[in-house]
């Protein structure tokens, strides 16, 4: 053998020692778990709230504006001072106004389809459920936020909850329990639907009839007869009444229980079908 060969025979072996020696440096990360890849993703979905702070005005301006506009709109003809009808109308546009940014759980998620980010997620070897509840989780820092914002401006207008923090608490909490299940139903639809228009449109149509057709502003027994009827059954009026009891020490044990089991179901049915429909789009 001629003494180019062999150097050139010596060279690539050391190369492929030197490969290997840097391919076996240390052990093999152990692979992430579901509750570590969902904060990872939870993460995320804050940093994109960090760089563009924009997306935070339906969490913070809408709450004000619909708070301060119903209040001086219908306090003095509905309840004879605005003082009096912002005690019962409160945790009402609470719960209005959280329900309707449940929304943007599906549209972020379908934005997100659309421009192909998913299609790594799902090649990554991680939890596949990881993806989706790290943002719901992210949207409860929204709800939480939008709920601050409402009762930080009510008690400066005259709000007195007669329960105190506790009971404004338990009413918050109850709150985030339906809402995080409501959210799963605009994610299975932000996987089906083909663009974030129709999804905002077909959400608009199912939370507008719930929340405003509800006890949120008026007493149901005011009501005709036949929509009496379907705002009784209504779960925005089951929460609402809920935390209304919460927040004035009022006894709501029997709304509170169904108020949780319309939230389990919700998740125990959307929550599947959501995964279901996921694996088949991948």
């Amino acid at each position: 053998m001629s003494a180019p060969s062999t150097e050139r025979t010596e060279a690539q072996s050391v190369a492929s020692d030197a490969v290997l020696t840097a391919l076996a440096v240390g052990s093999r990360p152990e692979a992430p778990g579901g509750w570590s890849a969902s904060l990872t993703f939870w993460w995320r979905a804050m940093l994109k709230i960090k760089h563009v702070p924009e997306q935070l005005f339906d969490v913070t301006m809408f709450p004000i504006m619909f708070l301060l506009m119903f209040t001086y709109l219908f306090g003095g003809a509905l309840a004879g001072s605005t003082s009096a009808y912002l005690q019962q109308v409160l945790p009402g546009i609470l719960v209005m106004t959280v329900a309707m940014i449940t929304m943007y759980t599906g549209l972020t998620l379908n934005r997100d389809i659309q421009k192909g980010v998913h299609d790594r997620f799902r090649s990554l070897p991680i939890w596949r459920p990881s993806t989706l509840v790290g943002p719901l989780l992210a949207d409860g820092v929204r709800y939480t936020l939008a709920s601050t914002v409402i009762l930080v401006l009510g008690l400066v207008l005259g709000f007195r909850p007669d329960a105190g923090v506790g009971g404004v608490a338990a009413g918050v909490g109850l709150l985030l329990v339906f809402c995080f299940s409501l959210s799963w139903i605009w994610t299975t639809l932000g996987i089906v639907m083909r663009s974030e228009e129709a999804l905002m449109g077909l959400s608009m149509m199912v939370l507008f009839p719930l929340t405003f057709v509800s006890n949120v502003f008026v007493p149901p027994e005011t009501l005709p007869n036949w929509l009496e009827a379907f705002v009784t059954v209504n779960p925005i009026t089951l929460l609402v009444t809920a935390m209304r009891g919460l927040m004035h020490g009022h006894a709501v044990g029997g709304e509170i229980a169904i108020v949780l089991m319309i939230s389990a179901a919700l998740v125990a049915v959307f929550g599947p079908l959501t995964m279901l429909v996921y694996r088949r789009a991948a």
